[in-house]
């Protein structure tokens, strides 16, 4: 793989990643369902325990469906490593909400499936101090 081609790749992941932020950030998880594989492995310091296979995902989606309202936020220092079909996208995360401001970290873990798509097989979420 050369490299006008990973920096396109890298390029895309992002812009996907960026997409559904838009929408999660004003109460809309269809962005991150439409982007996550049906086994995806999902981490958040919300929960006990991991989430397992895109429906566990969708019905927990659906309890913060339209009340999520991000005033701004930035995603800070984006960076994707490739392998193969895998792409790893790790961020860090700044949200104001109400006033207030919180910072995240965040690894996902996207695969081309074999229609030539980007999905999420992998996501984890933790806090910064």
């Amino acid at each position: 793989m050369n490299i006008l081609h990973q920096n396109k790749i890298k390029a895309t992941i992002i812009a996907l990643e960026k997409q559904a932020l838009e929408q999660w950030n004003n109460g809309n998880p269809d962005g991150f369902l439409e982007l996550t594989s049906e086994d995806v492995v999902y981490i958040d310091p919300a929960f006990e325990r991991k989430l397992e296979g895109k429906k566990a995902l969708e019905d927990y989606y659906n309890t913060v469906r339209g009340k999520i309202k991000i005033d701004q936020y930035e995603m800070i220092n984006p960076t994707v490593q490739l392998s193969a079909d895998i792409a790893v996208l790790t961020y860090n995360y700044a949200v104001q909400r109400d006033g207030l401001t919180f910072k995240m970290s965040c690894t996902e873990v996207y695969q081309l499936n074999t229609s030539n798509q980007w999905k999420i097989i992998h996501t984890h979420w933790s806090f910064n101090k």
